[in-house]
């Protein structure tokens, strides 16, 4: 019998999560795949050029939700998800990371009494004013199959009286493309665009709103990036959401005036994982950029109190700094210096994770 799964992604992190699984399992005779696009990232920038660079299948199903508070982002998409259901109800629907889009399709999938797969199930950061937190949380409280990527997962779900059946340690998807994108990435151009020289500059990149939400935490962060680039250049290819920011509260004229910082606008996977191999190191608010950064070997500043990525803190490349002005300029020094730790590659992070997925799928 063939079957029915219905894939979800509404974002930069679920695109490259889903990319080759989506890819997989539409050449598979086993499973009828339909891959839904919920337009949470609806520009094209942050959407479909990722789906040109990860060669994702043209999504069957487009519900161009946009833009929009947190709670009328999460509502449109449970509204025109659930028309979805109606029409095509799947035997399974497989959700990615943290996003509105995982957490209400989700919902709306177990209310119509639809299994739901979680990838990148059972991360935590143990900070609940993080809305991503709300979201990984409730998905994993509601899904039936937990695909984790590394080891922190499996104890988290277990904590939380997980059934240890539905816990799959598989590895890391968003590794995946990285190991098989190797030799794209060589090709890429964006250095010599940008006019920048291989370990002459860092990347940057911001858009967390703890960081980027209010005129206080934009100054402290102007202040941190003015002492950065006095001793290295700065490459930021600026979000979307901190440049509405740094507009509402007058800044974006300071801010594009600082020196050896360099703006571009947002950039496709090929040309941004060539820029962040090529760097010095990365100095980010992000979530995934902390895997790929461990994954490539690379220094990583992360500009958080916490992380649901442990595993890049103890085996990889990070290290968490907040928006500690001094912490982060000896970070930056010991680098700079040739200090810092090596690290290693966390266990299954090894390009194959999404075999094993599918292998488990095929036992369901």
């Amino acid at each position: 019998m063939i079957k029915k799964i219905l894939v979800v992604a509404g974002a930069r992190p679920n695109f490259i999560k889903i990319a080759l699984l989506v890819s997989r399992l539409k050449r598979d005779k086993s499973f009828r795949c339909t891959l839904v696009h919920t337009g949470q990232h609806y520009d094209f920038e942050m959407s479909e050029i990722f789906f040109r660079d990860l060669d994702i299948p043209k999504p069957d199903v487009f519900l161009g939700v946009g833009s929009g508070s947190h709670a009328q982002q999460t509502a449109k998409i449970i509204t025109a998800f659930d028309d979805v259901l109606t029409s095509d109800r799947p035997d399974l629907v497989i959700v990615a990371g943290d996003v509105n889009s995982t957490l209400a399709c989700s919902i709306t999938a177990v209310k119509r009494d639809i299994q739901v797969a979680h990838i990148e199930a059972g991360l935590r950061s143990f900070d609940r004013t993080m809305p991503e937190e709300i979201n990984r949380i409730v998905t994993d409280a509601i899904s039936s199959t937990h695909f984790v990527s590394e080891q922190s997962g499996v104890d988290n779900l277990r904590h939380e009286g997980v059934d240890k059946k539905s816990i799959h340690f598989v590895g890391n998807t968003m590794i995946d493309p990285l190991a098989a994108k190797t030799k794209v990435v060589d090709r890429s151009k964006i250095l010599k665009q940008i006019g920048i020289r291989p370990r002459d500059y860092a990347v940057l990149t911001l858009h967390r709103p703890g960081n980027v939400d209010t005129a206080e935490s934009l100054g402290t962060v102007i202040e941190i990036i003015e002492s950065v680039t006095d001793r290295i250049p700065l490459v930021y290819p600026i979000h979307p959401r901190t440049l509405d920011s740094l507009k509402a509260h007058k800044m974006l004229d300071r801010f594009q005036h600082l020196s050896d910082l360099v703006m571009t606008a947002p950039l496709g996977y090929i040309d941004f994982i060539k820029l962040v191999r090529e760097s010095k190191f990365v100095l980010t608010d992000s979530g995934g950029i902390q895997e790929e950064t461990t994954w490539l070997g690379v220094p990583c500043l992360t500009m958080r109190d916490t992380t649901e990525r442990p595993s890049t803190i103890t085996i990889g490349t990070n290290r968490l700094v907040g928006r500690d002005k001094g912490e982060i300029i000896r970070a930056v020094d010991q680098i700079l210096r040739g200090r810092w730790k090596k690290g290693r590659i966390p266990k299954f992070w090894d390009g194959r994770t999404t075999d094993r997925i599918i292998h488990i799928l095929k036992k369901r």
